[in-house]
């Protein structure tokens, strides 16, 4: 198995440490048969990755046994952004059997943490997903590990999470963009609650408080442009969540 190096905003800092601390605690109050949650947004650059990772890697910290998907098979961003480890299979390769588990997981700096990124791009990661080989893949790491954390492609934008939240004990839902349609919120909780899994609550990132800052701002990664844009609404809409204050 393969040891990477990954490298998180916000690393060392009390009040981001703390903020994951209180999102942790919240998911463990949620259920103890909550073992796989998925992590989705709206759009793309709400943080949703980040927000994984860090979530990943606090559960990591009370000595679980945890192993992070990246399920982003169109447009990862965890490999080139957190780590730079270079030639590494994932799970596309994985699901269309070119590799064995072994050779698509990763051990991390943090013990307890495992990951699989998402591997090359394949031309159909929807018929991947919603294959037989990803949900006994599913099955068999529950067997493993206590908590598995899944981070999903923007559901406002592609199905992949829709199909993957089938497999999924609850998801939680990633809003950072300050100008996402309320409307569109809305579809996408409705589309997890579709799938048949329990929406576990909203992460408002990119906020402040009067006391520290609680999130990042993260640049653009490039856009799922190519899969078309969830434009059912427009481009405006009226404002979704607190302000800053």
């Amino acid at each position: 198995m393969r040891k990477v190096k990954i490298s998180l905003p916000g690393d060392n800092d009390y009040m981001t440490e703390e903020a994951y601390r209180t999102l942790r605690t919240n998911l463990q109050f949620c259920g103890r048969d909550k073992k796989v949650i998925a992590f989705t947004s709206c759009m793309e650059n709400e943080g949703k990755s980040t927000i994984a990772l860090h979530v990943a890697k606090s559960f990591a910290q009370l000595n679980k046994r945890v192993l992070l998907i990246d399920a982003d098979m169109r447009k990862s961003v965890l490999l080139g952004r957190n780590t730079d480890a270079q030639d590494i299979k994932g799970l596309s390769e994985l699901l269309t059997g070119i590799e064995t588990i072994n050779n698509c997981m990763c051990s991390t700096q943090y013990k307890g943490l495992k990951i699989i990124f998402a591997g090359t791009y394949p031309p159909n990661p929807v018929e991947l997903l919603n294959g037989q080989y990803f949900e006994r893949f599913i099955k068999k790491m529950r067997e493993i590990f206590d908590y598995i954390i899944i981070d999903t492609p923007p559901l406002g934008i592609v199905v992949d999470a829709a199909v993957i939240t089938v497999h999924c004990d609850g998801a939680v839902l990633v809003m950072g963009d300050r100008k996402i349609n309320a409307q569109m919120a809305v579809d996408v909780a409705d589309q997890i609650r579709r799938s048949g899994c329990k929406l576990l609550g909203v992460v408002k990132n990119n906020t402040r408080s009067g006391i520290g800052r609680y999130g990042y701002r993260y640049g653009r990664y490039g856009k799922y442009g190519k899969y078309g844009k969830y434009s059912k609404y427009g481009s405006k809409g009226y404002y979704y969540g607190n302000k800053e204050q």
